[in-house]
């Protein structure tokens, strides 16, 4: 792929605000009881003459900004004066990274990526700022802030379909073996009792909810639906299983002739087409899947060609609304991706899948070398959900390039 190999030096210094010195020089001494982290590996834009992989830039990017408490924008239900407090009192472990989802997939990248392996030279570092996190006292916090009244539908679906991904990724790690699989099922067991709670009320929401969520952005019910499937089938939870699957067949099955013409909104960061057939994969068998998207999206092209669909464009990165469509390229590209994946081999549409999938990928990762925290806090995420196809089974025979 060619932006992937051309991705060798990200501007991760630059990004504005998100250095441990700068944060300091802001923050009051009252201010700093979060994690204050020692560097072990070099940062990957310090160096042009010895450039490093993006995965390096992107867990730079997470660990900038896990522990930067401000700018904050935060959802926040206000019971009484107690309740007004700075984000680290709110919610101890995801306050960073501009809000609590961001925070959330923050510690979910680097999760990945270091159990993944892919960037070892790092691992003593991300390690450190996991479980400087992962207490069972900020926990305990995270856990009073959902139990307060009227906190059921706090980041409902799509924040709590992150913390979701999280713990899915540390019970895949925890399977293994070795010091990681040991490290993960600690962390792992400090985050379980959120995980129940946060579980418990998605399973009391799924039946009262009526209709699907078409938005293209935090509301979307079908990208947090694959979401939930993918953690049920990791932690074995059946009856969230047949909740989610039951759900989506319900509301997406009898879709057809979904508009893309209509794509994208101007703040979208996810697709509400595409999001709904990479939902559906997880849901039909093969069969059954091809040709409902035949009726689904009968555009797509059968002759390899990409620019089918054309990539959203950002006219101001510094606008936190409109840099909103730099994600929905990358989230366009894992969902294409894992449209590909589960059509049969001789699917003549799998090639302008495949394609459309590269160019969109390209440009969101292109994206993530902004040095405004307006996208740069949240971008690397999505940009290691499609770099690492998290969501697509690892036996798929169909590689993104």
């Amino acid at each position: 792929m060619v932006y992937r190999k051309a991705l060798v030096v990200l501007m991760i210094s630059t990004l504005a605000g998100c250095s441990v010195a700068e944060e300091d020089d802001r923050q009051s001494s009252q201010e700093r009881d979060v994690f204050e982290r020692k560097n072990v590996a070099p940062d990957p834009a310090a160096n042009s003459l010895t450039p490093r992989k993006a995965e390096h830039a992107y867990a730079r990017i997470a660990l900038s900004c896990l522990n930067k408490q401000y700018p904050n924008k935060i959802s926040h239900v206000l019971n009484s004066a107690a309740d007004v407090a700075e984000p680290s009192k709110l919610t101890p472990v995801f306050y960073g990274c501009f809000d609590w989802h961001s925070a959330v997939h923050g510690h979910w990248l680097l999760t990945r990526l270091w159990g993944q392996d892919l960037v070892p030279e790092m691992d003593e570092e991300i390690a450190a700022a996991l479980g400087a996190n992962f207490t069972a006292e900020k926990i305990a916090g995270e856990l009073a802030y959902f139990s307060a009244d009227d906190r059921k539908a706090f980041e409902r679906p799509y924040g709590i379909a992150w913390f979701l991904q999280l713990t899915a990724e540390l019970r895949e790690i925890a399977a293994g073996e070795g010091g990681k699989a040991e490290q993960a099922k600690a962390w792992l067991a400090q985050l379980e009792p959120l995980e129940a709670v946060i579980v418990g009320n998605i399973k009391d929401w799924l039946p009262k909810l009526a209709y699907p969520i078409r938005l293209g952005t935090h509301n979307q019910s079908a990208f947090a639906f694959g979401l939930f499937l993918d953690w049920a089938e990791r932690s074995g939870d059946n009856e969230m299983t047949v909740l989610v699957r039951d759900k989506a067949l319900a509301f997406h099955r009898k879709d057809r002739n979904c508009p893309m013409a209509y794509e994208p909104s101007g703040e979208d960061f996810l697709s509400s087409c595409l999001m709904v057939a990479d939902l559906m994969r997880r849901v039909m068998d093969e069969g059954e899947y091809a040709g409902w998207l035949s009726d689904f999206l009968p555009a797509i092209p059968t002759d390899g060609s990409s620019e089918w669909l054309a990539v959203g464009i950002v006219n101001d990165p510094t606008d936190g609304k409109l840099v909103h469509l730099d994600g929905l390229n990358l989230s366009r590209a894992w969902a294409l991706e894992g449209m590909a994946s589960a059509l049969p081999d001789g699917d003549k549409r799998r090639a302008s899948l495949l394609a459309s999938a590269t160019l969109h990928g390209d440009s969101g990762e292109e994206s993530v070398r902004t040095p405004h925290y307006a996208g740069s806090h949240w971008l690397a995420s999505f940009a290691t959900y499609w770099r690492t196809r998290r969501g697509i089974d690892a036996s798929d025979s169909n590689p993104a390039s």
